[in-house]
């Protein structure tokens, strides 16, 4: 059993990553919505969040848990890695394939604050960009955008506008999504852009790691079922969307309001 937790809807795209490169795995899903966003809260906030979320799918018998959360990497794998026995995968800043396979030399990161005061967020800056120029850019609004599942339009557009304009203002030509939100804004980032930049989103490279693990630890899904069951703290309509968008043969039935 994979178990899968964000926020809020974001890591519906890592889900869909998993999902793909792994059909015949039994996956649960955790949307924090009713205490979204966590880019806003302290770090102390953020890990006892992940901690009881974390209880909840090992109840649910998770055997690897993916924090499908940017910002809750940042603040909580140290402490959820220390704390439990299961094997844990978060998000890792995919700045080393933006900084390598730029021309410009100029990267832009749209992230939230959280993860742009994190020290992961840090250590792979100094480490892959230092001989590059990033632009980074906070994101506030569009995890709120995301959930409420406006991810084109007329709201979506001027926001995205305000945020990216300056990065490509600025002579970049990777644009880092830094959140897990934000791959479902990718389409209105290409119009709004004219495909201007190069979009990197780390989820397959984290779906890729997570499978690895999976046959490292011997506990990849024998049975070939393969299952879905998605809850959620808030509502799950956005959920539904997101997800049925992705698989129309999801079945309704295994999206779940659950207080955690």
């Amino acid at each position: 059993m994979i178990g899968i937790f964000d926020s809020g809807v974001g890591g519906i795209s890592v889900w869909k990553e998993l999902y793909a490169l792994m059909p015949n795995e039994d996956f649960v899903y955790v949307a924090d919505s009713a205490h979204c966003p966590y880019g806003r809260k302290s770090a102390d906030e953020i890990i006892e969040r992940a901690k009881k979320i974390s209880d909840f799918l090992i109840g649910k018998n998770a055997d690897i848990i993916v924090v499908a959360c940017n910002t809750a990497t940042a603040a909580a794998i140290k402490y959820l890695r220390s704390h439990f026995s299961i094997p844990f995968v978060g998000m890792q800043p995919a700045i080393k394939p933006a900084a390598v396979e730029s021309k410009s030399g100029i990267i832009g990161v749209l992230a939230t604050a959280g993860t742009f005061k994190g020290t992961l967020y840090m250590n792979t800056i100094t480490k892959f960009a230092a001989n590059i120029k990033v632009i980074e850019q906070t994101g506030d609004g569009l995890v709120e955008l995301v959930e409420n599942g406006k991810i084109s339009g007329d709201e979506a557009e001027q926001i995205l506008h305000k945020y990216i304009n300056p990065i490509i203002a600025a002579g970049a030509d990777k644009l880092v999504l830094g959140c897990t939100h934000y791959p479902f804004l990718i389409e209105t980032i290409k119009k709004i852009t004219n495909n201007a930049l190069a979009i990197i989103n780390p989820a397959p490279a984290v779906a890729l790691q997570t499978k690895k693990i999976l046959y490292e630890n011997n506990i990849s899904n024998k049975n070939n079922s393969g299952s879905n069951t998605f809850f959620s703290t808030g509502n799950t309509e956005t959920m539904k969307m997101l997800v049925q968008n992705i698989n129309k043969n999801i079945n309704d039935t295994n999206f779940i309001t659950h207080d955690i």
